[in-house]
């Protein structure tokens, strides 16, 4: 019996020297995610919280199961080459791409490592996939537009809220990749018997200009064509508007939430959140190039009633009763 309790005594001996690590658990596997954002944290801080929060909803925890890798590219289209290099030197399992310039840059330098487009303006026209059913290669993602008539119903809207309009100052960034969707602002505002007012840009400095330039056009409403340079500046442009008492109309929900009098577009954190979706089909397996391009399904409509007040216009209640959001 002693010679039993001996060698009990040194099996549990050694099973308490080995580690618990070792003793029957598995390691849990830590992906990398690149994403390159083309504002900044500032300004855009809150998409990059909409993308980690669909991460979450599918099991991935930053720093524990995953790290994420943010890059922003602060409105300067000609930083996104470099700060890819920098997050292809972490060898991410998969790289986010918000803009369609941010695109543009990763077809150029990433061969193999999966690319999920966000917020693309059609990535088709754009010679970055093949066709939006099946991109091919190594890219896929969610666009963010959903056809040329979403900018004709914005305007469609802001006649309604002030019939009155016939002169509309189409503000956009000449050095971005807007330029179709000018085109298309252009044309809708045309088809709704009102008179289209380019009014092009390539820097925040050119901005100040701006007013003057409306007023020498005679320019009575303003619609803004949003990219990573209109987005970062937006407090500057809304700023532009209001002092100018002109009615606006914007792309995204952050104009009129930092002051704007209208916008109506497809819910760019909504986008970003199920961008979460295309990662970890890609982490569990899936070809980028085998998943479809997605376009948005979630839009939203959002009045500024205070700024509405302040220009003393009346927005009409049916109206109200469309917006998504009021803020009063």
């Amino acid at each position: 019996m002693t010679g039993r309790r001996r060698f009990i005594g040194a099996v549990l001996a050694a099973a308490a020297a080995v580690p618990l690590a070792s003793a029957g658990q598995t390691s849990v596997k830590t992906y990398r995610i690149g994403l390159l954002e083309a504002g900044d944290a500032a300004a855009n801080q809150h998409f990059v919280d909409a993308f980690e929060r669909g991460l979450r909803e599918r099991g991935y925890v930053r720093d524990k199961n995953v790290i994420i890798d943010v890059r922003w590219g602060e409105g300067k289209a000609e930083r996104f080459p470099d700060l890819l290099r920098e997050l292809l030197q972490l060898h991410p399992d998969v790289i986010v791409v918000a803009s369609t310039l941010g695109a543009v840059a990763a077809k150029q330098l990433i061969r193999s490592t999966p690319v999920v487009m966000v917020g693309v303006s059609d990535p088709v026209a754009v010679n970055l996939v093949t066709s939006l059913a099946r991109p091919g290669g190594n890219m896929t993602g969610i666009s963010r537009e959903f056809g040329a008539g979403l900018v004709g119903k914005a305007l469609q809207m802001l006649k309604q809220i002030v019939p009155e309009v016939e002169r509309v100052a189409i503000l956009w960034n000449a050095a971005g990749e807007v330029q179709r969707r000018a085109r298309e602002a252009d044309a809708a505002v045309r088809s709704l018997h009102m008179t289209p007012i380019s009014i092009e840009i390539r820097t925040a400095r050119e901005l100040s200009d701006v007013p003057s330039r409306m007023q020498r056009m005679h320019a009575d409403s303003l619609m803004v064509v949003t990219d990573p340079l209109t987005l970062r500046n937006r407090e500057a442009i809304v700023r532009i508007a209001n002092d100018s008492r002109i009615p606006a109309v914007y792309e995204f929900g952050e104009f009129a939430r930092s002051g704007g009098l209208m916008s109506y577009s497809a819910s760019i954190p909504d986008i970003f959140a199920r961008a979460a979706i295309y990662v970890d089909k890609i982490l569990r397996g899936a070809k980028a190039g085998d998943l479809p391009i997605e376009q948005p399904t979630k839009f939203e409509l959002v009045i500024n009633q205070k700024t509405a007040k302040q220009l003393g216009i009346m927005v009409p209640q049916s109206l109200l009763l469309q917006a998504d959001e009021i803020l009063e």
